[in-house]
């Protein structure tokens, strides 16, 4: 099922106007997700909204927004008050400015969106901004309200269509002086550095998002399928971080492919690591009557626990 749109309105590049719609460019919804659950009774626990006073449950319709002016008194705001000082952005997106890409701090850069046009007209329109966008090599500035807050948008073209960056304001972006100011002052010799300089290109490749594994996703997965089978569950040995002493050593010996320290002899034979399985792990099987962990059902087969692992 395709995601409902976050918002709808129109983009406007001075008097060019077109009907779009903002859709979420990411997705959580294939990453395991837990519930929280009552230990004694096996059941899910539900929240309640309820009134900090008489503790009583809440309506829905009987809650309003509060603005707390002092540790009791709080100045509550209708729907309708809201929707009084709605702005222009609530239903249009102004192109107000355009810049180049690399002015853009990332950490200004929120989450991205895809903008497409909405329903049959209006592509024509929307082709003549995209590409207007394309040609400038620029980024389109504009403003829309999202969850009742304006943001600022930054638009750019993708294949047919247009990505939105939704980007913070300065207020919310922390100076980075006040980390930054307490990290020591190290000269670096050109030995080290060109050693370092090898050891990046030994490395240096194109990024290709499909090679890289959610390993934690995995081994969540990895976890399920053992409860499941009625495993128990071990917890695997952590890396001790090594104190390097020479740091011309260590970065000798990471040329090499050695390491910092070397490692001792193992005369037992190395048990084979796990494939790695590129993108998601597989799917786990519908678990009937489960209760806190505990199945009422019969164990699955062997064969029907998770899918066969690709080989990346």
């Amino acid at each position: 099922m395709a995601p409902r749109a976050n918002w709808k309105g129109f983009l406007r590049l001075s008097l060019v106007t077109c009907p779009v719609a903002l859709f979420p460019a990411t997705s959580d919804s294939e990453k395991i997700s837990f519930n929280q659950i009552n230990r004694k009774t096996g059941q899910r626990v539900r929240y309640l909204k309820v009134d900090a006073d008489t503790g009583d449950e809440v309506e829905s319709d009987d809650i309003v927004k509060g603005y707390k002016i002092d540790t009791d008194t709080y100045i509550t705001v209708e729907p309708e008050e809201l929707e009084k000082i709605e702005i222009e952005s609530s239903r249009t997106i102004e192109i107000d400015e355009f810049v180049d890409r690399a002015d853009i701090d990332q950490r200004y850069v929120v989450r991205p969106y895809y903008l497409v046009p909405d329903g049959k007209i209006g592509h024509d329109a929307y082709a003549v901004i995209r590409e207007t966008i394309r040609s400038m090599g620029k980024v389109a500035i504009g403003r829309l309200v999202l969850t009742n807050r304006e943001h600022i948008i930054a638009l750019e073209p993708m294949k047919k269509g247009l990505m939105g960056l939704l980007l913070r304001y300065p207020y919310e972006v922390r100076n980075e002086d006040e980390y930054f100011n307490n990290i020591q002052h190290v000269k670096v010799t050109k030995e080290m550095l060109d050693l370092a300089k090898h050891i990046v290109e030994q490395k240096s490749g194109e990024f290709d998002p499909e090679k890289f594994e959610d390993r934690y996703e995995t081994a969540l997965t990895d976890l399920i399928n053992a409860k499941r089978a009625g495993k128990t569950i071990k917890a695997k040995a952590r890396p001790s971080g090594e104190n390097v002493i020479d740091l011309m050593d260590a970065l000798k010996r990471s040329l090499s492919g050695g390491s910092a320290k070397a490692a001792p002899q193992n005369k037992t034979k190395a048990k084979r690591g796990k494939k790695v399985v590129p993108g998601q792990k597989e799917m786990l099987l519908p678990i009937a009557g489960t209760r806190a962990g505990k199945e009422t059902t019969k164990a699955p087969a062997k064969s029907g626990t998770a899918r066969k692992r690709k080989t990346a």
